[in-house]
Formats: structure tokens, C-alpha cells, sequence
């Protein structure tokens, strides 16, 4: 879990519930200088699902951070469910994000359910948005199978607690890569799962199941949108995503050689579109393009 040399742990305001741990890298001396960057992970993630992504943002031009929402890993929080609800969760992102931009436009990539929080960001007036990515996200709640095995979480947790729910979890995995995982790897994806806050996680579940199709509204904010995803994506189906980005009218790009995780499992390709995508938005507003 070696970090890239110029990406470093550190804290981004967000609230008060206190600050979130977050990764900031360092645009190279050599490199551009471009719009900042946040991204947000899915549920049960962290800042690492971006850590070997990070660094090449970062050669592009863009200072790039990522954050654990609160009640992830090494981002506390209550033993209070409201705490975790998306609607807080979005006000943290959105504090984070103003940080990050310092009063310049930056660009949002939110993956998974990560996805959903950034987009309650987005409609509750988060301004300074030069771009919104949601990457391997849906539409709306994620549908079955998965919806299906979140709905055992509560009872399990309940009775086991965080640890009961990590070892149902770990039998029941059939993703090839974290099978395939190094043993640090794997080592760390246990002592991240275990560090989840109980309430945090229940109510996350329940938001990810439950989150209604806000995508209209998404729509008339009239940002610039790029949804993206793995070929093989698990969680949402491509086609729901496909069809997502037609009626957002987003820009659409399929990442090949991943599943549910392209900035993990094809990094640099996705490092491609991201950044792609970012300098034809910036190149817009520079020339005043729509």
C-alpha cells in the first residue's frame, strides 16, 4: 500500500462534526497548472480507492485530493445514524469541496455511493462546480443482487456488530481482484472494513438501497457531465448507466478491464478519461464554448 511521493495524508474541514481524513497530491513542478480536483468514495471505501489514481491526476495539472466520508476508516464520527444520513454526508462533502477549491472552479468525481452523496452535494446549490463525474454510479438506490445482500447488513450487524458483517462479507465474495489481492492488500481492506462506524454503516445501507431517481433534477443544473464506469460493472448495469448519461445528455465512456472499480483495477485509463474530460471542460470555459 506504498503511497506515490507526492501524495500525502491530510485533514479537509467538513463541519461541525469535525474534519475528514483525506489524500492530497502535489502537482509536479514541471506540470500545468489545472483545476483542482475531489473524489469521493463508494460505501465500505476510503481515500485509498484513489491512491494510485492520485498521482497521475496530479502529473496532468490538477492538485487532486480524495476523502473517507465520515464514519469510513480514519474519518470519526457519532454513534448516530442521523449523522450518516446522505443529506449530512453531502454537507460535508460540500464544506471539503469549498475547501479544496479556494474560491477557484474545481471538478467532483463521486464513485459508486459516493456518486449519490456528491449528487445531493450538487442539488442543494454546491457552487464552483467546473465538472460532476459519477463514476460506476447509478440513477437511483443500487438495484438487486446487491440491494438484495444489503438488506442482511442490519440484523447481522445488530447481532455481530461491524466484525460479523465483515466476515459474512468476506465468504461471500466473488471479486476476482480482491481474491487475487496481495496479502498487505487484503490485510488492509480488513482493518478499513473494520474501522466503519456501526451507525454509519446501517445508514449508508440504507441510503444506497433507498435513494430515489434524481437525475432530471441533475440535468437542469447544466453542469458539464461525465458518466463513467467499468465494462463489467456489477453493481449498477452498464445499460442503466448508459441510458443515465442519454438523459443527462453527459458525456459516456465505458472503462475496459474493470469491474466495479476502474480507478483500482485500470488506473490509468481512467486517469485517460478523467483528465480528457476535464481539459475539454476547461478549454470551454476559457473560450466560452458550450
Amino acid at each position: 500500500m506504498a503511497r506515490a511521493a507526492n501524495v500525502h495524508p491530510c485533514r479537509l474541514p467538513a463541519g461541525p462534526l469535525g474534519d475528514l481524513a483525506a489524500l492530497r497530491a502535489d502537482v509536479p513542478a514541471a506540470a500545468p497548472r489545472r483545476s483542482p480536483v475531489l473524489l469521493v468514495p463508494g460505501f465500505t471505501g476510503s481515500k485509498e480507492d484513489f491512491q494510485a489514481l492520485l498521482p497521475l491526476l496530479a502529473a496532468a495539472g490538477h492538485p487532486a485530493w480524495a476523502v473517507d466520508l465520515r464514519g469510513q476508516y480514519e474519518s470519526t464520527g457519532p454513534d448516530d445514524e442521523a449523522a450518516y444520513a446522505i443529506e449530512a454526508l453531502a454537507a460535508d462533502v460540500a464544506v471539503a469541496f469549498d475547501t479544496v477549491r479556494d474560491g477557484a472552479p474545481a471538478h467532483l468525481v463521486g464513485h459508486s455511493f459516493g456518486g449519490l452523496v456528491c449528487r445531493r452535494a450538487v442539488l442543494s446549490g454546491l457552487t464552483g462546480v467546473a465538472s460532476y463525474t459519477l463514476l460506476g454510479s447509478g440513477p437511483a438506490g443500487i438495484p438487486p443482487p446487491t440491494a438484495d445482500t444489503l438488506g442482511f447488513l442490519r440484523p447481522i450487524l445488530e447481532q455481530g456488530g461491524v466484525a460479523a458483517v465483515w466476515q459474512a462479507a468476506d465468504q461471500l465474495n466473488t471479486d476476482p481482484a480482491a481474491i487475487a489481492a496481495p496479502p498487505d492488500v487484503r490485510e488492509f481492506l480488513g482493518v478499513r472494513f473494520l474501522a466503519n462506524n456501526p451507525a454509519g454503516l446501517a445508514a449508508m445501507a440504507q441510503d444506497l438501497v433507498g435513494e430515489p431517481d434524481l437525475t432530471d433534477a441533475l440535468r437542469d443544473r447544466g453542469l458539464p457531465l461525465l458518466i463513467a464506469h467499468g465494462a463489467a460493472d456489477d453493481a449498477w448495469p452498464p445499460a442503466v448507466q448508459k441510458e443515465m448519461a442519454a438523459r443527462l445528455g453527459a458525456d459516456y465512456v465505458e472503462i475496459p478491464d474493470s469491474i466495479h472499480s476502474p480507478a483500482v483495477e485500470n488506473t490509468e485509463r481512467t486517469a485517460e478519461v478523467l483528465t480528457g474530460f476535464w481539459q475539454q471542460v476547461e478549454t470551454a470555459a476559457a473560450t466560452g464554448a458550450r
